[in-house]
């Protein structure tokens, strides 16, 4: 397992999430997806797009000033 981080600060959705499905779809089995954003609206659509992908979402955390950061493992 491996750990692979994308950085979509600066974007607004719905580019992060479009950007996550394409980064995780280019992943192996069991690594996981660290998406760092800060666009509020992505707080609902990361966690929703990884529950419907059937993604565990293995952290979610806000990381500063209207920053978070979510972890997707793929399956």
């Amino acid at each position: 397992m491996s750990q692979h981080v994308l950085e979509t600060d600066g974007q607004v959705c719905p580019f992060p999430l479009v950007e996550a499905g394409a980064a995780i779809a280019r992943l192996a089995p069991g690594d996981e997806l660290v998406i760092n954003f800060d666009c509020t609206q992505a707080t609902d659509a990361l966690p929703r797009w990884a529950a419907e992908q059937g993604y565990p979402v293995t952290n979610f955390e806000r990381a500063g000033n209207a920053q978070w950061t979510i972890t997707v493992r793929k399956t």
